[in-house]
């Protein structure tokens, strides 16, 4: 794609890469039939293509963005499965990102959407305000059928909060066995240490998941930290467009994990989310220009690993006992799209003795995608009963799935249990079988 950047345009370097992005696209439309939102919708502006013209139109002529492009842009779940599909190797990911963040300092939105969007970013990433608003949300919950056509009536902001009180918890999570600022060892001496990130939403949600990863890890003969302070990884601030809030909590993070690293040491840094993973991963690229983090960011986008990938690596043996369950397997878009990992979860859930299906349109997201979900309520849904048509049709006894997002953005629809990988793989490896699955 031939790009128009003057010379002082180009000396901004988030700009400069922008254009180096945009040049790489080859205008060939591979991407348009693996965008669910195009999928959905048909509009050539809801595809990946689109959105790279209304990027470029905005940014090459250094514009405030205007409602038309926000709308579009909005749409887009990053999902990435247009970086799968892209034969030229478009980095759409940094080039959407940079659209968010320029879309946030030069765009005013109408009132109710800031207050929704400043509330996500100053609610999620932290657990305690995140407990508080789902304490809220629960005794809210009664009062939907009739509190339904007041929030019909509120439109798009009606139906954001519908949807937010829709994928509250019906129940309260208990408090995970493992908390922050400890290390737990195996019964041996270690053959690794490592990190595990605690995250935000997770710990909350379901602290099980990180309560099986650590079970798993020290019967395997892994000593974990759990280091103390951790924040947000910056996930769900960075999609909000909000780079400094991002920012900042990615430099917290390398702090705490790079104390780790120089006291004690580290041979990885896993994370049991893979919208997290695919994050941290990116931290190299995102402070590439910090004299201060490039060097230790880069130190930690090294040692970050999904959990499955540091699992696979120690090759485990047949479990005691094979499980005879069905598993429809969901590869996360942020784990197959955006960390290009496909067979590690597979491997390690056949090696365990589950039996596994492959989703039809595995390719396609499921909706939840960060705060998307409670921002685009309607295509969300769309995309997540669509997911589910696609599970069932493979009869399965439970689904697995690698990203939190995704087992309530799925379960929030579907009667099966809906279960992480490392769960399932803490049962078969002498854990103790997931509650969801008592009755199967």
């Amino acid at each position: 794609m031939q790009t128009n950047f003057s010379v002082a345009q180009l000396g901004d370097p988030a700009l400069a890469e922008a254009n180096k992005i945009l040049r790489t696209c080859v205008h060939c439309g591979f991407c348009t039939a693996t965008c669910p939102t195009f999928v959905l919708l048909g509009d050539e502006l809801d595809s990946p293509r689109g959105r790279i013209y209304l990027l470029k139109s905005m940014l090459e002529e250094n514009r405030p963005a205007d409602a038309e492009t926000v709308k579009h842009i909005d749409r887009c779940l990053s999902c990435l499965s247009c970086m799968t599909t892209c034969p030229s190797g478009v980095h759409y990911m940094h080039l959407v990102d940079e659209g968010r963040a320029y879309i946030e300092k030069t765009y005013r939105r109408p009132l109710a959407d800031r207050l929704i969007r400043a509330m996500l970013a100053k609610i999620l990433p932290f657990p305690r305000r995140f407990r508080l608003a789902l304490a809220g949300a629960a005794l809210a919950a009664p009062l939907m059928p009739p509190l339904a056509p007041l929030f019909a009536r509120l439109g798009p902001a009606g139906s954001r909060f519908s949807a937010m009180l829709r994928l509250a918890p019906k129940t309260k999570a208990r408090a995970p066995a493992f908390r922050p600022g400890r290390t737990v060892l195996p019964k041996a001496a270690p053959i690794a240490r490592v990190a595990i990130l605690n995250g935000c939403a997770q710990p909350i949600l379901r602290p099980q998941i990180n309560d099986a990863a650590i079970r798993l890890l020290t019967r395997l003969g892994v000593e974990v930290v759990l280091p103390k302070g951790e924040a947000c990884c910056g996930a769900l601030v960075h999609h909000l467009g909000r780079e400094e809030e991002a920012l900042h909590q990615a430099r917290h993070n390398i702090d705490v994990w790079t104390r780790e690293i120089e006291t004690s040491g580290l041979d990885a840094i896993l994370i049991t989310a893979s919208g997290c993973g695919t994050m941290i991963k990116d931290y190299g690229f995102l402070l590439r220009n910090d004299p201060l983090y490039a060097a230790k960011a880069a130190r930690v986008s090294a040692l970050a690993k999904d959990v499955t990938e540091f699992l696979n690596e120690l090759d485990l043996p047949a479990p005691p006992v094979a499980k005879p369950l069905t598993i429809a397997y969901h590869s996360a878009c942020s784990m197959q799209h955006g960390q290009r990992i496909n067979s590690e979860p597979r491997k390690l859930l056949a090696k365990a003795g589950f039996s596994l299906r492959d989703i039809p349109e595995g390719h396609l997201c499921c909706g939840s995608a960060g705060t998307y979900n409670m921002l685009q309520p309607e295509l969300a849904e769309r995309l997540r009963d669509r997911k589910i048509a696609n599970i069932l049709k493979t009869a399965p006894d439970a689904v697995a799935t690698g990203n939190i997002g995704c087992i309530t953005q799925i379960a929030s629809g579907l009667a099966l249990p809906v279960l992480h990988t490392v769960e399932l793989l803490d049962w078969a490896y002498g854990g103790p079988k997931p509650a969801e699955l008592a009755d199967r």
